[in-house]
């Protein structure tokens, strides 16, 4: 595989650890076109490892590109085997958070789980809307049940506010959510994916809460996002929804996608 190939495609070693802007960039280079004919999987010990033309994949910071899941490597072949004439990073949401854990996030992985607890400081569930009616139902319907959740199994009893005044929560609370993270994301070959996949699913929802309940299986990620969504598309019914917002939703839906994949396959 060359190198420079490599490095147009995906991100840089030492740059930031937040998956969602490693996620955004080349986006506006030119694509490389594809050079190899088939993706596979290639079992090594305990993990299992990208291979394109039968040699192992390398991530920009040259570890190898192998994962702790038969699954979930498949699943990153079937997404290198998806790219056409020419390799669109665009389509890669998998390969380009798998990438961050390795080149960034495991090296912070204190400072990317901080990130998710920090999240709940201001969590979105946690914001309420004192009318219309029927929005107050509908936020109470889909974010009453995650945070009894929370509050029943780690003790997490977050403080709820009305409109946008600020809230602080509990220190104890806060603890709690930093012992669910850590839970989550356990520890071993698995758990930068993991943490790397919380930080996407908590800074793209708005809601550490939302995260957390997907990493314990307490929610699906599609649960999750619709979730995150209510207001969204509360307003919607009224006022509707430009094609702009809508492409953006949607781009932003596979990454959730992605890192719900990356949960489900490295559960135990």
């Amino acid at each position: 595989m060359r190198e420079d190939l490599i490095k147009a495609l995906l991100p840089e070693a030492g740059e930031p650890i937040d998956p969602r802007e490693l996620a955004r960039r080349d986006l506006k280079k030119s694509l490389p076109k594809r050079f190899y004919k088939e993706a596979g999987v290639q079992a090594e010990g305990k993990l299992f490892a990208l291979v394109l033309d039968g040699k192992r994949a390398r991530t920009p910071a040259r570890n190898v590109l192998a994962v702790p899941s038969q699954t979930l490597a498949g699943l990153l072949a079937e997404e290198w085997n998806a790219q056409a004439e020419y390799i669109d990073p665009g389509e890669m949401p998998l390969t380009r958070l798998i990438n961050s854990a390795f080149d960034g996030v495991a090296k912070e992985m204190a400072a990317t789980a901080a990130e998710v607890v920090k999240y709940a400081g201001s969590d979105l569930l946690c914001y309420r809307a004192a009318e219309p009616e029927n929005l107050v139902r509908e936020q109470a319907a889909a974010w009453d049940p995650p945070l009894a959740w929370l509050r029943e199994t780690f003790a997490a009893k977050l403080a709820l506010a009305e409109g946008i005044m600020f809230v602080e929560q509990p220190p104890e609370a806060l603890a709690a959510i930093a012992a669910a993270v850590n839970k989550a994301v356990g520890s071993g070959a698995s758990a930068p994916l993991r943490a790397a996949a919380m930080n996407v699913m908590t800074t793209l929802s708005g809601s550490a809460v939302l995260a957390i309940a997907v990493a314990h299986g307490f929610l699906t990620v599609d649960k999750a996002w619709q979730a995150a969504h209510v207001d969204e598309d509360f307003q919607a019914r009224f006022w509707g929804s430009d094609d702009e917002a809508l492409a953006r939703r949607a781009r932003r839906w596979l990454e959730m996608k992605a890192a719900g994949r990356v949960m489900a396959a490295t559960s135990a």
